[in-house]
């Protein structure tokens, strides 16, 4: 049993339990958290967004026990108990008898210079820290809940129900008519856009992509613990909002990366995620997912300024956040630049390691062959199959389906709106001419990049990888070199030749690269 307290005397007893238990004090939109060194203590402010309801302690308190359920699934050491404040508003306290007037999640602390965003305010973030979160989440992904069919979540209504919730909570927020009429425009591109998707998205539901996800996943809710990327606080306050398509989980993420100006980071995060997972054809749903994501950010910090109206800087700081989340939002609608890109060249030759540095410039998404089989035909891609030259899951067979596969993933990046990279040996001249005619058919570019190095080199890098997709050894290199068939004077006429074990390889790629879609 529990007695309700207001906002105001909700702010009288914060302000008590710091004092009496000697805490400092952080404070966002929707919580307080009291922080005493060892332990961190976080309560929830007695508001409605509609979006959220915290208005009686007993809401509190059930959305207390989520918050612990919830983010014990990625952060068991941090998330401890749910812990009851007793007394009066003038005299409160943790754990002591009588009725509760409010609750408290009770967290180990950790240092606030150890949150992902200030390793980006002090530019420590690096492609390290990328590799775990891609691994965390795409771990995460793997074992949380799938909605159930007849469910209510995932369905098309339910996902533009908060789309639209966002227009109708941020439209009475301004004044500028310039951001009014930005905000129509994305309104417009909405109902067009949810009604083309509704049949993609009620797939995603059929084939169990909607799942129990985080919810709220961007770098403020991300936290270093003995130099491992540690999720933690998810949304435990509305079911709709974290039972919801994986893919909107990334994008969330995404565009977190995009805000704080790590463009190639976002979309190495995606890439790393997508190769862990499969999921691209996921990426039907990701414009849709990034425009929704980017105008949640864009209502939170109107909202954080409503709370802000005798701090100028904090304001005006908010004002700042909200233009750049919606002019993302506004640069996520806008057609993009797409092309069908494949690589060529012997194993060791460095494509894979190039081409992921040409996705993360140039926004692609990098599909490596060496991973797709192995997921084609059931083995996780760093696990060995033992298959053997021109056998197996390398029988010639096994390697058409292969790329029958990797079409297909293929046209489901570039109908998504994005370029693509095919990152396979493509020593074949019909493999080559299968994207060639894709290419043709989607009306995009079509690029072949083909890497070299010398045949000392190429035999010093199969032999140095460690925990790779890759199966090749010596013997497939010289296999390979004995039948690959050779670029055709058509294809060398629009090849772009990369030497990898020039210093200046990717410079020159990117060189390259540049010039060429300037043709187009």
């Amino acid at each position: 049993m529990s007695i309700n307290t207001s906002f105001d005397s909700s702010a009288t007893f914060i302000k008590v339990l710091c004092e009496r238990y000697a805490c400092s004090l952080v404070e966002t939109h929707i919580s307080w958290v009291l922080l005493t060194g060892q332990f961190a203590y976080k309560i929830k402010k007695p508001v409605n967004f509609g979006f959220l309801d915290f208005s009686t302690v007993e809401k509190r308190r059930h959305c207390c026990l989520e918050e612990l359920r919830l983010n014990k699934r990625f952060a068991p050491d941090l998330y401890l108990e749910v812990v009851p404040i007793t007394g009066t508003v003038k005299h409160p306290q943790f754990y002591g008898d009588g009725l509760a007037i409010d609750y408290a999640v009770k967290m180990l602390q950790f240092p606030a210079s150890q949150l992902l965003t200030e390793y980006v305010n002090r530019g420590q973030l690096d492609i390290g820290h990328i590799g775990q979160m891609a691994d965390s989440v795409a771990n995460f992904h793997g074992t949380i809940a799938h909605a159930a069919i007849d469910s209510p979540y995932g369905d098309n209504a339910d996902i533009n129900h908060w789309f639209v919730e966002n227009f109708d909570q941020i439209r009475p927020l301004l004044v500028d008519i310039a951001q009014k009429q930005q905000l129509q425009r994305l309104q417009e591109w909405d109902t067009t856009e949810s009604h083309k998707l509704a049949g993609v998205m009620e797939q995603r539901k059929q084939q169990g992509y909607i799942r129990e996800c985080h919810g709220d996943l961007h770098l403020g809710n991300m936290t270093l613990l003995n130099d491992k990327v540690v999720l933690f606080d998810c949304i435990e306050f509305n079911p709709l909002l974290r039972w919801i398509d994986v893919i909107s989980e990334v994008a969330f993420l995404f565009v977190d990366l995009l805000h704080f100006g790590y463009s190639r980071y976002a979309y190495r995060f995606l890439n790393l995620y997508l190769q862990h997972t499969g999921d691209y054809k996921g990426l039907a749903l990701l414009p849709y997912y990034l425009v929704y994501r980017a105008l949640v950010r864009a209502k939170v910090a109107l909202l954080r300024k409503t709370q802000q109206a005798g701090d100028i800087a904090a304001a005006k700081q908010s004002s700042d956040d909200y233009l750049i989340y919606a002019n993302l939002a506004e640069q996520f609608i806008k057609p993009r630049q797409t092309a069908l890109i494949i690589t060529h060249g012997y194993s060791g030759s460095g494509k894979s390691t190039m081409a992921s540095q040409l996705a993360e410039v140039i926004g692609a998404f990098q599909i490596r062959s060496d991973i797709e089989r192995k997921r084609l035909f059931g083995y996780l891609p760093a696990e060995q199959s033992n298959s053997r030259i021109d056998n197996d899951l390398y029988a010639p067979n096994s390697s058409l389906q292969t790329y029958q596969y990797l079409k297909e993933l293929a046209q489901a990046t570039l109908e998504a709106g994005f370029p693509v990279i095919i990152d396979a040996t493509f020593l074949k001249h019909a493999q080559r001419e299968l994207f060639r005619r894709l290419a043709t058919d989607c009306c995009v570019p079509f690029h072949i990049i083909s890497f070299q190095a010398s045949d000392q080199e190429l035999a010093r890098r199969i032999a140095q990888r460690q925990n790779d997709a890759s199966e090749a050894t010596i013997a497939v290199l010289n296999h390979q070199q004995k039948t690959a068939q050779p670029l055709s004077e058509q294809e060398l006429a629009n090849v772009v030749l990369i030497n990898t074990e020039n210093d200046n390889a990717l410079k020159l790629l990117l060189n390259n690269f540049d010039r060429y879609l300037q043709c187009h």
